[in-house]
Formats: C-alpha cells, structure tokens, sequence
C-alpha cells in the first residue's frame, strides 16, 4: 500500500459517485483510471444511468481487469468513426453522428424499436414501450460484467432508478440483495427513449428522473461510516447565460441533471453538522441523570466525517444539448482523457489535508478541471 493509498483509507471507506449523463460518461472512466492508478480502490461504487453501467463494470470485474474492462465497453460504444475529417467543422461532424445515432442507434448500445415510430400511440406493453431497444446493451454487459463479482461482496455496489408507479427513488444494493443486469439496465432506462425495465413486479425508470447525483446514499447509509466520497459531475451546474435557443438547450440540460447538488450538499453540510453538535452535548449529560428520552435524542447523534471530493467536468468547446449521444471516438477520447488529468491534478493538492474545524461532519472539497473551488474551512 503507497502512501496516498494509506492516507485516503485512513479517512475511511473510500466511495465513487457517478452521474448519469450518457456519452459523458467517459469522463467517469478516466477519473477511475487516475484514482486505480494512485492505487485508489473504491470500496464501494453508486451510480445512476451511465454511472450504474461504469460501475457495474468496476464492480463486476476482478480487480486486475477492471480498467480494461471499461476501456473495452467505450471502445465498443463509439460510433460514427467515418463522419469528420479536416474540411468538416467539428460541430457539423457531431450533427451528423448524432442524427446516425437517433435513426440507427449504436450497435452495442441500442437499436430503433420500428414499432416505437409507427405512432405513439401504438400498444407496445409497458416493457417495451420506448423508441429504442436496449437489448445490444444487455449482451455487451452480459460479456464484460461478472455478476458473480458483483455480488460476492469485494466492492459493494448500489444503483438507483425510480419507480414508475410511485415516483419514489429505489437503490438497489449489492450489501442487501443480488442485483442482476436487470437492475442496472433499469437505472439507465431513460423514456420515452428507453423501454422501463420490471424487477420484482414493478417498473422502474432511469434513476436520474429523480436524482441524477445519488450522493445521499452514502449520507442516508446505516450505519454510517467515516468515508472519502469522489463525487464525479459530469454535468457541470455552473454556466454562463444563455443567449441563444441552442445555448438554451444546452445550458437546461446541465440545469436539469445536475440535480439540484448543490443545495443537497449544503442540506447535507447542515445535518450533519447538527448531528455532531448532538453528540458532542449528550456527552456533557452523565450517564445516570440521562432519562430515556435524553438517551433517545442522542441517538441522533453521529461523529463520523465524510470527505467529499466533487469533480465538475468543464464542458467541451464544441458541446451542445446533443452532448450525451456524442460517441464519436474523439469526443470519448476528450473526456476520458480530461477525466484523467483533472483527477491526477485534484490527488496532488491532496485537498483532504486541509485543517478542519471539529464540528464540522461533511467537508468538501471541490474541484473544476482539476483546481480548487472550494476545500475545508480552517480549524
């Protein structure tokens, strides 16, 4: 174990957050390829959409296979490997792609569902009701996913998708059930594009519908644990205004998966920060004057830290709402390498080092393109 690796075990279990947001996913790939080569193993994966898949895939290998395995995943994603080309601008050649994929699919991923297209008012059955088949995407993860890796426990895995009939938020658990592909074809089943995937009874949506940055779990877990959370963006919240409808388009996407993260980070600074005011004064009860509804509120009590490194991805130059369909090879190379290079920066300022004040419970640190927004206020 190096030292680094010895430093962020020391902070507690070490987990990965990751957002949905489709072709941009790559950019996750490339921050598990940093962390595993700074010999940081997560012990425990969350994902949502493409973030389910990428971590299915860590999830689901060995440990010596894990970086190969994604790699071959996005290598057979890409797509439209003849459009561009030095006389095609850059934006034109993405508009291309990008119609070839809405009209064709991608071959590993998805495929027109043609009776999707007849009319939307055709009965296709609440499985298959979505304008594109799934089913290439169930034999990729059937070849690079060892369920039996997932559910023997080494890193523990959890994937959320939302229920169609209640429009509640479920997370599936390896620590407290056997997930199959069917759980994390469900996290990314995104309508009306992609059918709804049945698990036990009741259909399930792509859980970025309700919360696109699954982070609570980690805050919500029981019980909870001193941890070191990479938190990866992939949709940035930050952004300039809009000018024009296809900035529009654009900026409401990243508007709308972000999630609302901020303000559950700054909810979640508050709780906990409250849970820890609650067990630093039960402590100042003695044992024998504390009566059962004094023992009962300092169960709210929690001293546990949580570390949080959130990793925004500054957006590509030539971005547009079409972003996350983009699987040109070039566009998967860009983000996988920019995922890279900000976490090795964001590992070296080690932000986790900074002085913390006692009280503080969930302190975070955040990073865009690998430089500091924001680190632990100082003791």
């Amino acid at each position: 174990m190096n030292g680094l690796q010895e430093e962020i075990s020391a902070l507690g279990q070490t987990v990965l957050v990751l957002q949905g947001g489709g072709a941009l996913g790559a950019y996750q790939a490339g921050v598990y390829q940093a962390l595993t080569e700074a010999g940081i193993e997560p012990d425990w994966v969350i994902g949502t959409s493409i973030g389910a898949i990428n971590a299915s895939l860590i999830a689901g290998s060995p440990k010596g296979e894990r970086l190969a395995r994604l790699k071959e995943f996005w290598r057979r994603v890409e797509h439209g490997h003849m459009i561009g080309g030095p006389l095609l601008p850059a934006w034109a050649a993405a508009a291309m792609r990008n119609a070839l994929a809405v009209t064709a699919g991608i071959p590993a991923f998805f495929r027109p569902n043609p009776a999707a297209f007849v009319s939307q008012h055709a009965p296709l059955g609440p499985e298959d009701a979505g304008y594109y088949s799934v089913a290439p995407l169930r034999h990729t993860l059937g070849e690079l996913v060892d369920l039996d890796e997932v559910n023997k426990g080494e890193i523990r895995l959890t994937v959320g998708a939302s229920n169609v009939r209640t429009s509640e938020m479920r997370y599936f658990d390896s620590r407290d059930m056997k997930l199959s592909l069917d759980h994390v074809l469900a996290s990314g089943a995104l309508p009306p594009a992609f059918p709804a995937v049945r698990i036990d009874g009741e259909l399930y949506w792509d859980g970025g519908i309700l919360s696109n940055t699954p982070v609570e779990v980690v805050f919500d877990d029981n019980p909870r644990r001193n941890s070191m959370v990479f938190a990866v963006h992939i949709w940035n919240p930050n952004g300039d205004e809009p000018e024009t409808i296809w900035e529009v388009m654009n900026r409401q996407k990243d508007v709308q998966y972000s999630s609302r993260a901020h303000a559950h980070i700054k909810r979640q600074r508050q709780l906990h920060r409250l849970r820890h005011i609650v067990a630093e004064l039960s402590r100042l009860v003695p044992e024998e004057k504390r009566s059962n509804l004094v023992s009962d509120m300092a169960a709210y009590g929690c001293l546990t830290r949580m570390h949080v490194v959130r990793l925004l991805a500054p957006a590509l130059s030539y971005e547009d709402h079409a972003k996350d369909i983009d699987f040109s090879p070039d566009s998967i190379r860009q983000r996988w390498e920019a995922g890279y290079a900000h976490t090795m920066k964001t590992l070296d300022k080690a932000p986790w080092r900074a002085p913390v004040e006692p009280a503080e419970g969930f302190v975070l640190h955040e990073a865009c393109g690998g430089e500091m927004i924001e680190t632990a206020a100082a003791a």
